[in-house]
């Protein structure tokens, strides 16, 4: 395929000539059992769509398409379809569940899976959309004082159908708002608790409004996103301005009760009100009064500390229609005083909303070497005592990263970091929202930007770059592997026949040309940062499921793909792909009269689109040979030990066929289910050739995530590598960590280093993957009623493969 647009008047607008896809319905690709159709049933499938990928397909392809309106060609719409049913290009999960043919009349944000905001309003208005946000809190990126907050009343009218009457309303109000003792049961109530319990109610929820001051302002809080966010503008905008002796009054009567459906959620049940007002009752006790009276020079509690604690508390009110909690990433500068306060924050302050990292580069890694060898310098010194607190609370704990915040503005963006500072909001306007109160804070935000050291943060999980003062990134996962066009069970990995192979690479190749335009056709949906998505075109493809791809392709393992002569191939085929997006994207920019994309290519996490399908998740490697993989699902139990009836109910499902199933005390209302999960390149007959995470060494890590960034990110419009490094302390000490951090982390772009034992959590109640000896593992899978699984999940042949053949 050469790659060259053309019109074609009798097909519309924008052919792909020579496509790989034909036009003619190809099978949906069955999703992985256990997890992948868990995964798919929470977050993708609609009941209509009876579980088939290939509905899903349909749909998604049709909303893309019909962004282009009249012009769109039906022939891509049908090539697309097929990418999508076939796994060969899987979008991102926003895409899969959201889009439909409404999608033109939807907001860009619930499509967005990246994005970054500088104000507390906007990220939380983001957060409610489901997308990703950074925000850098760096002293000369935060301009408001909470302390100069109006005083905050907050009203809910006691006919409103979450007013606490009953006994039980009691228990759960005073559990969820923290008012009673950590795991006060039901029956243990008081009539004291009680009735303590109804005067802070009558105290601090407002049940009339009459008598209040003269000047007062008094807002209803109207029952949508924008409804919620501008509430906050509204509190964040008064205290930019100074307004410590008003009164705000805050209406929250009109939001809708408590498991009401969410349209724009697939029916999904609404929090209710007073989950919003745990937020602002959280952030009046934790943050505007204690800086209300906060001394001059008091190191704690700074603007940036009190902008921190400000989205932690909002963010845990993002519950999304129980489908997913807040997705944040907060970073700071190296540089700022309160860096080391920043550094102790998650651990010490409870603050579990965000992945923290700390903004560093060149001169910060000389600055640690230096001191290390002895220099006095105050800079060095600095430097030295930043690396010091950071590892050793990352070693211990987890977090924080490192991120080098110089590779991330460099010549491959060039101008892309001067943004235009507007004073009249334009830069924060949709059809849905529009910030008004605030424009004045935005403007001086939009300011301070343009002349700070780092104006530049990242997404969540860090393999997008984006301007600090608000953006979007549009992504896309494509799986080389699925793009075959052979049943892989008749493939012999690395002994692919030539015409096959020249037909699954063209395919592979189609696969992100498609992907590009499909990525580029979203960025033209309404947006709350239009301004700047016209600006930079910004997306993000890339690619999931690699290892397994290497394997049946060329018959490389992971050691074969860090000899970059031995698997020349793959690498020539990475660098193609890469070029062919950059292709794609430069010449569908022009002929839709749009910018030319700032980044193209990138690797994401993949997570669940990588699970839908037992992959390898982005470019990670396999966590397990075999393994638990807890997911997460909205629901508690009530006091008989019964799910609660607002509890998903695939969790009695799944409780009821023998999964491992235990609720979580860090996530209130959260609980988890155990997957038992072969890997799909354990099935596809690698054997003793697979090399897993734990197996494989941090440098060797490190080289790949190198090979990586230079052959698919490449040189120009690339994002990042996301790609999560554990560390086994078992192995390795604090120094030894220390060391190969200062040897590796400077020489790329991002990754994030997480320290861990073996099955061992370090601070957090659960990871991800717990990894399961093999007789365990089987006994799981034996105890669970599932035929899907079983036929999935063939224990003779693992057991054989794994050297203890049963007789």
């Amino acid at each position: 395929m050469d790659g060259v647009l053309s019109r074609a008047p009798e097909a519309g607008l924008f052919s792909i000539p020579g496509a790989r896809f034909g036009t003619a319905p190809l099978p949906a690709r069955q999703l992985d059992p256990g997890m992948g159709l868990a995964v798919a049933r929470r977050t993708v499938f609609r009941p209509e769509d009876g579980e088939d990928l290939g509905r899903v397909a349909d749909r998604v392809a049709a909303g893309n398409m019909a962004l282009l309106g009249a012009a769109a060609d039906p022939a891509e719409r049908a090539r697309l379809r097929n990418a999508i049913a076939t796994g060969a290009l899987i979008t991102s999960g926003r895409h899969l569940q959201h889009g439909d043919a409404g999608q033109p009349g939807r907001n860009m944000e619930v499509f967005t899976n990246c994005s970054t905001a500088n104000a507390s309003f906007t990220l939380f208005y983001l957060l409610l959309n489901g997308s990703g946000v950074g925000r850098a809190y760096d002293d000369e990126l935060v301009a408001v004082d909470w302390g100069q907050a109006p005083r905050l009343l907050l009203r809910l009218d006691p006919t409103h159908a979450d007013w606490p009457r009953t006994r039980a309303d009691l228990h759960r109000f005073g559990s969820e708002f923290g008012l009673l003792p950590w795991g006060t049961a039901l029956e243990d109530l008081t009539e004291a608790q009680e009735a303590e319990l109804r005067a802070w109610i009558a105290r601090e929820f407002v049940g009339d409004a009459a008598g209040l001051p003269p000047g007062a302002l008094r807002h209803e809080v109207a029952d949508s996103r924008e409804g919620w966010a501008k509430a906050v503008e509204l509190l964040e905008s008064l205290s930019f301005e100074g307004a410590a002796g008003r009164t705000l009054l805050l209406d929250f009567s009109p939001i809708r009760p408590r498991g009401a459906p969410i349209a724009g959620m697939q029916g999904r049940p609404a929090s209710g009100p007073l989950s919003l007002m745990r937020a602002f009752v959280n952030l009046r006790q934790h943050v505007i009064e204690p800086a209300r009276h906060r001394a001059p020079g008091d190191e704690a509690l700074a603007p940036w500390e009190q902008a921190l604690l400000v989205d932690h508390h909002l963010s845990v009110e993002v519950q999304v229609g129980g489908a997913r909690r807040a997705a944040r990433m907060a970073t700071k500068s190296w540089r700022d005083p309160g860096i080391l306060r920043f550094i102790c924050a998650k651990s010490e302050g409870g603050l579990w909303t965000a992945n923290n990292s700390v903004m560093v580069d060149a001169e910060f890694w000389e600055g640690v070497r230096a001191a290390r060898s002895g220099s006095a310098d105050p800079l060095h010194r600095h430097a030295l005592a930043v690396f010091d607190e950071a590892t050793c609370c990352a070693y211990i704990n987890g977090e924080p990263g490192f991120i080098n915040g110089d590779r991330l503005e460099d010549a491959r963006t060039g101008s892309a970091w001067r943004k235009p500072v507007h004073t009249d909001g334009r830069d924060v306007r949709s059809a849905r929202y529009a910030a008004d109160l605030a424009v004045p804070l935005l403007a001086e935000l939009s300011r301070r930007a343009r002349t700070a050291r780092f104006p530049v943060t990242t997404n969540p999980c860090g393999e997008i770059t984006l301007h600090v003062t608000g953006g979007y990134c549009v992504i896309a996962d494509f799986s080389p592997l699925f793009a075959c066009p052979a049943d892989l069970s008749e493939v012999t990995p690395g002994l692919v026949p030539d015409d096959l192979a020249a037909e699954w690479d063209a395919r592979v190749e189609d696969a992100v040309r498609l992907g590009v335009r499909f990525l580029m056709r979203a960025n033209t949906m309404d947006a709350l940062y239009a301004e700047e998505v016209r600006r930079t075109n910004r997306m993000g493809i890339g690619p999931t499921g690699l290892h397994e791809w290497a394997w049946m392709r060329w018959g490389l393992g992971f050691d074969d793909l860090l000899d970059e002569a031995r698997s020349a191939p793959f690498w020539a085929m990475l660098g193609r792909l890469s070029a062919a997006a950059k292709d794609e994207g430069r010449a569908y920019a022009a002929q839709m009269g749009l910018e030319a994309p700032v980044t193209i290519t990138t690797v994401k996490p993949a997570g669940t689109t990588s699970k839908l399908f037992g992959l390898t998740e982005g470019a990670h490697l396999p966590a397990r040979r075999q393994y638990l993989r807890w997911v997460q699902f909205r629901g508690t139990r009530d006091g008989t030990g019964d799910w609660a009836d607002d509890s998903d109910p695939l969790l009695t499902d799944y409780e009821s066929r023998g999964y491992p199933v235990r609720a979580l005390r860090s996530f209130p209302g959260m609980s988890v289910v155990g997957f038992p999960t072969l890997p799909l390149i354990q099935r596809l007959g690698i054997g003793e050739r697979l090399v897993t995470a734990p197996e494989a060494s941090p440098e060797d890590q490190y080289r790949w995530l190198a090979l990586l960034e230079r052959h698919w990110i490449g040189a120009e419009r690339g994002n990042q590598v996301s790609y999560t490094l554990k560390i086994l302390t078992d192995r390795h000490d604090l120094e030894a960590f220390r060391t190969i951090l200062l040897e590796h982390q400077p020489r790329i772009r991002c990754c994030a280093i997480l320290p861990s034992r073996p099955d061992h959590a370090l601070g957090y109640e659960y990871l991800p993957e717990e990894e399961v000896p093999l007789g365990r593992f089987a006994g799981l899978v034996e105890g669970i009623s599932d035929p899907a699984l079983h036929e999935a999940i063939d224990l003779a042949h693992l057991q054989c493969a794994s050297g203890v053949c049963p007789i």
